[in-house]
């Protein structure tokens, strides 16, 4: 069987590596990366890093806004679906490459596999909400994590192609957590003490479109009373510079650049707490056991400045 694969986020990467080394013991796969994280740390160090083989297609569409980067990418996609042939397209969790390469399947008439199916925030105020419902709406097969992820589609009217498989990112976290640990030197690195430094991601637009929230979790992290490490998104560090933050960015804060998978996963693994508002990070934090603090469904909003408090123990 040919299997088209689509990813073009970090997340995808990593759930991504252990499917794709077991598919390619029996089945051809071609590997499609939209380019959605088009800098070099947001992408291509995480093929490197976890062994995924080099995408057959990097179709390098990079940033914009949501209709533009999803139309893009269904241009784009359509063409490789149409040149390969596939019998079946493989998709994961909830970016816009997620839904362009299944509405690309479906309007071509190809069965859409979905990994993650049936994940649901209820906030529609979410671009990711949106995309994991249509895309599982478009699917023939959907694997599921959780037995709540089968309820969640069995309300929605879908319960043909479902399948109970647990979650991919625990076989992704257990395989290369080892690998992070003999590896990475970034604790060292930074100068460092295990447990005694906090870790914080911000990315999303109900955080970064606001000057009054950034502002106020930057302040925050100068009052932590501890280390506080920060690896910008790089739109993050656009919105820290067009809010003249980065000037005034308190002398306990590491305001570092994105980090390759193992680097971040052992920095994750040693911390003291974590704040982020990435689902990702929460699910990897949650598993290795590591006390964190969600960011709001969709942002911190008003509350931004005690939640990074409270994370700091303030």
């Amino acid at each position: 069987m040919k299997i088209l694969s689509i990813v073009g986020a970090r997340p995808q990467f990593v759930k991504c590596a252990p499917l794709s080394r077991e598919l390619r013991k029996e089945h051809e796969e071609v590997l499609v990366h939209t380019g959605q994280h088009y800098d070099h740390e947001m992408s291509e160090v995480f093929f490197e890093e976890l062994n995924i083989p080099k995408p057959d297609y990097n179709l390098g569409i990079g940033s914009g806004s949501h209709g533009e980067q999803t139309g893009k990418m269904l241009i784009e996609i359509e063409k490789v679906m149409i040149k390969e042939k596939p019998d079946l397209v493989l998709v994961y969790g909830d970016t816009n490459s997620t839904l362009a390469g299944a509405l690309a399947a479906a309007k071509l008439q190809i069965k859409v596999a979905h990994v993650e199916a049936g994940l649901r925030s209820f906030d529609r105020r979410m671009p990711e909400e949106i995309n994991r419902a249509l895309t599982d709406h478009a699917s023939d097969l959907l694997f599921c994590p959780t037995q709540t992820a089968v309820d969640n589609l069995a309300k929605e009217g879908i319960t043909e192609g479902v399948h109970l498989v647990g979650d991919v990112m625990v076989d992704a976290l257990e395989y290369n957590r080892k690998v992070a640990e003999e590896k990475s030197r970034i604790i060292e690195e930074l100068g460092l003490e295990k447990g005694k430094y906090l870790v914080i991601t911000v990315h999303r637009p109900g955080n970064t479109d606001s000057r009054e929230n950034m502002t106020n979790i930057i302040e925050a992290m100068g009052e932590a009373g501890r280390t506080v490490v920060f690896p910008a998104h790089p739109m993050t560090e656009k919105y820290l510079a067009k809010y003249n933050l980065l000037e005034s960015m308190p002398e306990n804060v590491k305001l570092i650049q994105p980090l390759g998978y193992l680097d971040m996963l052992r920095l994750m693994s040693g911390a003291e707490k974590i704040l982020t508002d990435s689902g990702g990070i929460q699910k990897e934090v949650y598993m290795l056991g590591v006390l964190h603090h969600a960011a709001g469904k969709y942002g911190m909003g008003g509350d931004a400045k005690r939640r990074v408090e409270h994370a700091g123990g303030g």
